[in-house]
C-alpha cells in the first residue's frame, strides 16, 4: 500500500485527476514513512488494536490494509465503549463496506466528542480507500478518547504534499501534519502529570505515605486470600513467581485457573515468567491493561511494577464494594 502511494510522485506518472476532483488529497512523502517516529507509532496503534480485541481473536497486521471494511473499528467501538451498533459483523461487498463504516464512524465521532468538522481529520471514502494519514489520525483520537492513560510515541510529524484539482488545474504543496502532540508523553509536560501512573506518583512521596498505601493494598490482598489459606507477608517478594497473583485474579473475578495452565510450584526463572505472562494477559483481557510493565519486572522484583499490578486490582474491587 505504502509502495503504491508513492507512486504518484514519479515523474512517469500521472495523477488520476479524477480520484481528485472536488477537494484535496494529502499524499504522505516517503520520508515520512521511514521515519522511525513514524514507525514507531503505527506499531504501538498495532499493538494496542491487538492487545483490546485479543478475546475476540482480532489480529491486525497493516492499518490501512485491516481496517477499511470496519470490521476492526466495529470492534474496537464495541470493547471499549460498550456500543453495540446494528451492523453486520462481516461486509463482503463495497457498498455494504461503506455502508458500515457510515454507522460506526458516524458513532465514533460522537463519542469523540467532535461535532466540530474541521476537527476530522478522517471520513468514510478516506478510510474506506485505506488512507494511512487518515487511518492514523482516527486511531489517536481514539486512543486520547478511551485510553488516554496509553502512552503513544510524542511530537510525531509527517511531510504530505497536497493536492487540489481546480478549474485552472492541479495546484501541490508540502505541509506539515501533527499526528501526536509534544506534551502528549513528554515527562515535563503538564497533561502527562496528570495522567500519570498513580503509583509513579505515590512512590515520590514521602515513605510512611507509601507504607500507608502498601499496607492498604497488602490488607485487601489477605482479606482475599484468607478464605485459601493464604496470606502475603512480603508485597515485594512473595509475587515475584506468579502463583499468589493468578490465584488473587482468579479469586477476585470469581474464576478458577486450572492447574494445568501454569506452574503451581514453579522451580526456574522460565516458569515464573510464564506465569507472570499469563497473569498479566488476564489482566489485559479484564480490561486491566498493563502496558509499562513487562513479566521480568515482576519476577525481578520490582517494587514499582508489583504495585502497579496490585493498585489496578485494588482499585477495580474496591470501587464494586
Amino acid at each position: 500500500m505504502e509502495a503504491a502511494v508513492f507512486e504518484y510522485h514519479k515523474e512517469e506518472d500521472t495523477v488520476d485527476i479524477e480520484a481528485f476532483q472536488g477537494g484535496k488529497q494529502k499524499l504522505i512523502q516517503p520520508t515520512s514513512l521511514k521515519d522511525p517516529k513514524f514507525e514507531k507509532l503505527k506499531e504501538a496503534l498495532v499493538c494496542w488494536i491487538n492487545s483490546t480485541l485479543k478475546t475476540e481473536h482480532i489480529v491486525v497486521q497493516s492499518l490501512e490494509e485491516d481496517l477499511y471494511d470496519g470490521l476492526v473499528l466495529h470492534h474496537l467501538l464495541s470493547r471499549l465503549a460498550g456500543v453495540h451498533v446494528s451492523v453486520e459483523d462481516i461486509a463482503l461487498t463495497s457498498p455494504a463496506q461503506i455502508h458500515k463504516l457510515e454507522v460506526i464512524l458516524e458513532e465514533l465521532d460522537s463519542r469523540l466528542g467532535l461535532q466540530d468538522s474541521s476537527q476530522i481529520k478522517w471520513n468514510v471514502k478516506l478510510i474506506h480507500n485505506k488512507d494511512l494519514l487518515a487511518t492514523i489520525h482516527l486511531l489517536v483520537a481514539m486512543v486520547r478518547s478511551f485510553q488516554p492513560e496509553l502512552e503513544l510515541p510524542p511530537n510525531v510529524k509527517v511531510e504530505v504534499v497536497v493536492i487540489e484539482v481546480t478549474g485552472s488545474g492541479i495546484r501541490s504543496e508540502v505541509q506539515t501534519e501533527i499526528l501526536t502532540e509534544e506534551g502528549d508523553s513528554g515527562p515535563d509536560s503538564p497533561s502527562n502529570t496528570e495522567r500519570e501512573d498513580p503509583i509513579e506518583q505515590l512512590l515520590k512521596l514521602e515513605a510512611h505515605k507509601v507504607n500507608t498505601v502498601k499496607k492498604a493494598i497488602l490488607h485487601f490482598v489477605n482479606q482475599n486470600m484468607s478464605t485459601m489459606g493464604l496470606q502475603v507477608a512480603d508485597m515485594d517478594k512473595q509475587f515475584a513467581d506468579g502463583v499468589i497473583l493468578l490465584l488473587l485474579i482468579g479469586q477476585l473475578e470469581g474464576f478458577f485457573i486450572p492447574l494445568y495452565d501454569f506452574n503451581l510450584t514453579p522451580v526456574n526463572h522460565s516458569e515464573m515468567i510464564q506465569n507472570v505472562t499469563l497473569a498479566l494477559d488476564l489482566l489485559n483481557d479484564m480490561g486491566l491493561h498493563m502496558s509499562s510493565v513487562e513479566p521480568q519486572d515482576i519476577v525481578s522484583q520490582d517494587v514499582t511494577a508489583t504495585l502497579k499490578v496490585l493498585y489496578a486490582l485494588f482499585k477495580k474491587h474496591k470501587e464494586k464494594k
